[in-house]
């Protein structure tokens, strides 16, 4: 259930009157304690249409909720990545004269009931990073327009905007294997979800454009975190793994802690071992050296996304469509 203000000030220890002032976005308290309130309203889903400035609704159109799936948390974390693409929908919704609420869906708490709380929305933007196809099934009686984000499956009704991660993955593979001669081998996240499933698909398919047999490519799981993938890429070495001579990895938070893990071992990269990650995230350029990447336009996800979904709000004539967004190899000193 959404928390109510009341309850946000008890829960932050802050009166009634500061919460208030920064639900609103007015002057009297600091710029922390805002950012300290929006933070907590976002997390336990507070309905911030019930804290707006009456004086602004006649230019607004509605509400858009964003909704935030969880279903272990382990790929979708709070990461420059997903900040990124909340600044997208956020400009988007700014632009479209839409006030945006934030929820989170946790798999385990009554969905459907929380699902029956959205009636005042205009539409729902529903973050499906972590879904399979079986967790849509609540949202089969939702009559609200909906565009479903960072994912997509065969069956499902829904509009979809994602990354093309088959491109990408691809473009990562065909980079290492002419860079370095050498079959790559495949950093894989322990958490599978569809982004990683269909970047399996192009790493495998530029494998096999190559005349290459997949079954050679060495395949490693390693935890989506970087003090996961470290951890587990430090103990695949100390039982005698012998590393490949480049890898593609599920993203850069385990091409990162990977790297951290061969250097300790006394492996250099690039010179013994290269490596690519995926979405481009901050640290890419921070890690030494830089990491390799493949480009996700993560902002301009969340306005295509938007621009989907207004034009559902408008047009309630439905035919599914699946909107894929291009990526593109940053190469840095990692290959």
């Amino acid at each position: 259930m959404p928390i109510t203000a009341k309850e946000l000030a008890s829960h932050l220890n802050l009166s009634a009157a500061a919460v208030s002032m920064a639900l609103n976005n007015k002057t009297g308290v600091s710029t922390v304690t805002r950012q300290r309130v929006i933070a907590a309203a976002r997390e336990f889903g507070y309905d911030f249409s019930k804290h707006r400035d009456p004086s602004r609704h006649t230019a607004e159109k509605g509400t858009i909720t964003f909704l935030i799936y969880k279903k272990h948390g382990a790929v979708v974390a709070d990461t420059p990545f997903f900040g990124q693409l909340t600044e997208g929908i956020e400009q988007a919704c700014s632009q479209a004269s839409y006030i945006l609420n934030v929820n989170y869906l946790y798999e385990s708490e009554d969905i459907p009931s929380q699902l029956e709380r959205m009636n005042y929305c205009n539409g729902i933007l529903l973050l499906g990073t972590e879904m399979r196809y079986q967790d849509f099934q609540p949202f089969d009686t939702v009559k609200t327009p909906l565009v479903v984000l960072d994912t997509y499956y065969e069956n499902l009704k829904y509009d979809c905007v994602l990354i093309n991660n088959f491109q990408g993955a691809y473009q990562a593979a065909c980079h290492l294997l002419k860079t370095t001669g050498a079959q790559p081998g495949y950093l894989r996240s322990s958490y599978r979800i569809g982004n990683f499933d269909e970047r399996a698909d192009g790493f495998y398919r530029a494998i096999r454009d190559f005349g290459l047999s997949p079954s050679h490519s060495q395949s490693i799981l390693l935890t989506p975190s970087l003090e996961g993938a470290y951890e587990d890429m430090k103990s695949q070495l100390r039982a005698g793994v012998k590393p490949a001579r480049c890898y593609f990895a599920d993203n850069d938070l385990i091409a990162a802690g990977a790297m951290k893990a061969l250097k300790e071992a006394g492996f250099l990269t690039p010179a013994d071992v290269a490596l690519v990650g995926f979405d481009d995230m901050p640290l890419c350029t921070f890690v030494e050296p830089s990491l390799t990447t493949i480009n996700v336009p993560k902002q301009y996800l969340g306005h295509i996304a938007v621009e989907r979904l207004t034009t559902l709000i408008d047009n309630r004539l439905h035919y599914p469509v699946k909107t894929e967004i291009g990526t593109q190899l940053i190469r840095r000193h990692s290959t």
